[in-house]
């Protein structure tokens, strides 16, 4: 069937949140003939009334995607439609795609057969029928582009009534005003741009979100503004390269970034985190990220894909910069931002990647081990550049990429953490339905059990103990705004920084202790225990053992089960009772038979006692 498009020539469609009549909107309508029976059939019932039926929302792929699924999910909810995230409940299916690797797409074509065979009406969404219109597997359903998210309500009623809608080309960004219905409340997803300057020859995405099309930033600080008065407690800047935000309206990301922490409350309890960028488009703004990125209210953590150690596959990618260039990016800001977090991406068995070239990118890994890598195979995407390039054999991928992974996990990146006080920001309940989940200002998600009522807010908590993904926490104090008051005024002699709001701020200081307009004793989103009376023997682990061996037991006892848990979190356990551990280990007998053979002495000592006293009386 040929693309139906939207039919309104030289207009930009209905407002946000207004629906247009059905001859407004492209579709392929149900066809009366009872010869000749029409490609779309009709729905066996008829039609209820729109806004009364239930949608299922099946989100794959980035932050942006999610973000667009909570758009759409947004208005359909204003119109009246409920929301679910269960297949069973839904009368027609949402499939919101992502194309970036063969797995996601085969997920979606899964979905989607299950979805016909079940007679649900199905609507696609996202980056695969935007960048492969054609699809076979797309027959039959109706589409949603990426940038005619605005219009799903539209699309939605016209596939219930068993019409098939596509709706694909569009000029002009989705409004950032749309009714949205977060996935989590306390998190607004904020997409700056759509699409990138990059050519990258892996990549499909490009197909699907076009060049550079950039929001202004008075729209995305006018977003800001609205998110915080909703209550929301971090903000993600979501973009396919956030470095080259802006370079299409003649603005760029630190111009963007300084008006957005100006909206921020000094208080500290709305957090910023920057998204993913490519190093290119960074490079000549390093210092101006560096100096947003040690910022109280923003994160000193920055995604940074390097892809590959050598400079022969990153040209083969056409990544548009070297290995050097990369490790600027890395070594600037670990430099002048303090506790900053560097996270990476590799694409193992890209075609023409030798030995050699592999080589040097378990090298990287290996000298930066960075507290995270996203390890993946080359997948080769349909119409890329890439996929007609000659193939590494599959065996040798799938080994290189055990091999990285072997090494990556080998890393224990949060060493040196346990017993230091860290302010936290809890946004979310773990998988494991037990533990809740916080961030430190360097992103490091940290464990803690607290009831789900201090969820928005932001704590005080001394880490007890370190696991390979993830800390684990004791809360010390829930701050509140009276505590935010306690910072100190008017130091002296201090050098001009940006302001911390209170006293459990991070500043921007160097790695050198001196002082910083937080006060002389806080540094790095760290603070001095004595400030909160913990107990001055935690300095010391190997004498505490010595004069304390039960103390010892319970404490290597709750760091097992700490590793424990965080292994189960890690692989996404939902059920609370899949991760609680089973039968005893060498630790619990140990504390058990220390326990019993303590009692045994009490006794002997009372009995020796008694029988010594008798002969006296």
């Amino acid at each position: 069937m040929e693309d139906i498009e939207d039919l309104l020539v030289g207009s930009g469609g209905a407002p946000p949140g207004f629906r247009l009549p059905l001859n407004a909107v492209g579709v392929n309508p149900r066809k009366k003939t009872k010869s000749k029976p029409s490609k779309i059939s009709p729905l066996n019932d008829p039609p209820k009334i729109p806004g009364t039926q239930t949608i299922y929302v099946k989100t794959f792929g980035c932050s942006h995607n999610q973000s667009d699924s909570e758009y759409m999910a947004g208005q359909l909810s204003s119109f009246g439609y409920a929301i679910s995230d269960n297949p069973e409940e839904g009368d027609l299916w949402l499939i919101n795609t992502c194309t970036v690797k063969n797995p996601s797409q085969s997920a979606m074509n899964t979905l989607i057969t299950k979805g016909k065979s079940s007679k649900k009406p199905l609507v696609v969404a996202g980056c695969v029928p935007q960048g492969s219109r054609d699809l076979k597997e797309l027959e039959g359903v109706s589409i949603v582009g990426v940038q005619q998210i605005d219009r799903v309500v539209e699309v939605v009623e016209e596939t219930l009534k068993g019409h098939e809608v596509r709706l694909l080309n569009r000029k002009t960004l989705p409004a950032l005003d749309l009714p949205k219905v977060r996935k989590n409340k306390f998190v607004e997803i904020l997409p700056i741009n759509v699409g990138c300057l990059g050519a990258c020859t892996y990549c499909k995405t490009k197909h699907a979100r076009g060049h550079l099309g950039s929001y202004t930033v008075d729209s995305l600080v006018e977003r800001v503004k609205t998110v915080i008065v909703d209550g929301v407690k971090e903000i993600w800047l979501s973009s396919e390269d956030t470095g080259a935000y802006g370079r299409d309206i003649g603005v760029n990301l630190p111009i963007l970034l300084n008006a957005i922490v100006t909206e921020l409350p000094p208080d500290g309890s709305t957090m910023l985190r920057i998204g993913m960028t490519n190093p290119p488009f960074i490079l000549e703004h390093l210092k101006e990220i560096a100096a947003v990125l040690r910022h109280p209210c923003v994160y000193s953590f920055l995604h940074v894909p390097v892809q590959s150690g050598s400079d022969a596959v990153l040209t083969a990618m056409n990544r548009e910069y070297t290995v050097s260039e990369f490790r600027t990016v890395v070594d600037t800001l670990t430099e002048l931002v303090p506790g900053m977090q560097i996270a990476t991406d590799i694409i193992c068995g890209f075609p023409g990647e030798t030995d050699e070239d592999f080589t040097q990118t378990v090298n990287l890994i290996k000298e930066y081990k960075f507290p995270q890598v996203h390890i993946s195979q080359f997948y080769p995407r349909p119409g890329t550049p890439a996929a007609r390039m000659k193939k590494v054999p599959s065996t040798i991928v799938k080994n290189r990429s055990r091999e990285l992974t072997s090494v990556f996990e080998a890393f224990m990146p949060y060493n040196g953490m346990e017993g230091r006080v860290e302010r936290i920001w809890i946004t979310e309940i773990a998988t494991d339905g037990i533990h809740l989940v916080g961030h430190t200002k360097g992103y490091v998600q940290v464990l803690i059990i607290a009831p789900e009522s201090i969820l928005g807010t932001s704590a005080m908590v001394k880490i007890t103990s370190v696991g390979r993904w993830s800390v684990f926490g004791e809360v010390i104090e829930v701050l509140t705004q009276v505590d935010v008051q306690k910072a100190p005024k008017n130091v002296p002699n201090q050098e001009k920084l940006p302001p911390c709001s209170n006293q459990y701020e991070s500043c921007a200081c160097s790695k050198e202790p001196e002082p910083c307009s937080c006060g002389p004793d806080i540094c790095g989103g760290q603070i001095r225990l004595e400030e909160y009376a913990v107990s001055k023997d935690d300095s010391s682990m190997e004498n505490r053992g010595i004069k304390n061996p039960i103390h010892w037991l319970l404490r290597k006892r709750r760091n097992h089960e700490s590793k424990e848990v965080e292994n189960d979190i890690a692989s996404g356990l939902k059920n609370k009772h899949d991760w609680a551990p089973g039968g005893w280990g060498i630790v619990d007998r140990a504390l058990l038979v220390g326990i019993f053979v303590s009692f045994l002495m009490i006794v002997a000592v009372i009995m020796h006692l008694e029988f010594r006293t008798l002969p006296s009386k």
